[in-house]
């Protein structure tokens, strides 16, 4: 029989981690092992961990959910684990979940998923699922195309050995997106939601398009680098991807100039710093450093970013016609 084992990244959120690995240690089918990736808590969920004698721990710098999930699937693909059973610590599975995943018989591998829930009503689905309002109006046990990774989300070793590891460089806030569109664009592995399989989440609460902190909220620039990342995952042409992310820059700035009511000018101005950095393909950039640029008090220079950008974008346009080069000297 193949071999489930069920992989969650945890940092410092202890209480709602004991609440996932409770879950998954109820489940109707149970996994055959549960590994916990802790990104270097502070608090004292190592030393619980550490108590836990039917747990596997793997503890290290925290590298966001891209790199703890990078270390969780390829252990598990080097222990020869069939299925790899991935969730974020503050959500957990329904009792039936991994026995419900399981059961679909499809005609290829498929990436499979739960049915993303809000954990408080228990109907509505976290993020949009066709036209889907809540589980009730689901109509059908078999969702196509649709998948929210990382939230039970069920990947087969032979995902893994076609398509790699999340690249951890990324972090957070679109490594799951670059992920999944790798898996499903890029190598057109189907998606599938499983209806019948439910996993409880906490309701996306931060929207781009509120007044967000300037001083603290460092996941901004995750989020503007690493598109640029999954748009060259989801089109598979460098060009087509820079189009794309310069329309989402545009949108970006839109949403600024629109909806932003606090510090616009130094918000416009951090724009270009993580998209001059997709540009550059630089992920050496960790929370720290965000958060000491973002508070050194310095006025920012608009004429500085601009031409730092403008830099940038000149080697991305390089690159199509030196891939093209390439491509017909190995046809000569």
């Amino acid at each position: 029989m193949e071999k489930v084992i069920a992989v969650i990244v945890t940092y410092n959120r202890k209480e709602l981690l004991a609440e996932c690995i409770t879950a998954l240690r109820n489940q109707s089918r149970k996994p055959d092992a549960i590994l916990v990736i802790n990104n270097g808590s502070t608090d004292d969920t190592e030393q619980w961990l550490q108590t836990q004698t039917d747990v596997q721990v793997i503890t290290q710098k925290n590298s966001g959910s891209g790199g703890g999930f990078s270390t969780g699937i390829q252990w598990a693909f080097a222990n020869g684990y069939s299925w790899i059973w991935c969730m974020d610590d503050d959500g957990y599975p329904k009792q039936d979940a991994l026995e419900k995943l399981l059961e679909p018989e499809t005609k290829q591998i498929a990436l499979r998923n739960c049915a993303v829930i809000n954990k408080n009503d228990k109907k509505t689905f976290v993020w949009r699922t066709k036209n889907y309002a809540t589980i009730d109006d689901v109509d059908c046990n078999v969702i196509e195309g649709v998948g929210h990774p990382f939230n039970g989300t069920l990947i087969h070793r032979n995902i893994v050995e076609r398509v790699g590891a999340p690249r951890p460089g990324l972090f957070l806030w679109g490594d799951e997106s670059e992920y999944f569109c790798r898996i499903t664009k890029k190598n057109r592995i189907p998606v599938i939601t499983v209806a019948s399989s439910i996993h409880y989440h906490p309701a996306s609460a931060f929207t781009y398009k509120s007044d967000w902190d300037y001083k603290t909220c460092w996941k901004m620039y995750y989020y503007v680098r690493n598109r640029f990342h999954v748009h060259k995952s989801k089109f598979g042409n460098k060009l087509m991807a820079f189009i794309n992310y310069c329309g989402f820059l545009l949108a970006m700035i839109g949403v600024v100039v629109v909806f932003q009511k606090t510090d616009k000018m130094k918000k416009l101005g951090f724009i270009f710093w993580p998209a001059a950095d997709a540009f550059t393909n630089n992920l050496s950039v960790n929370p720290q450093m965000i958060m000491e640029r973002l508070n050194d008090g310095k006025p920012v220079s608009v004429k500085n970013v601009l031409h730092n950008q403008v830099r940038a974008i000149g080697q991305v346009l390089q690159t199509p016609p030196v891939a093209v080069r390439d491509r017909k000297a190995a046809r000569a």
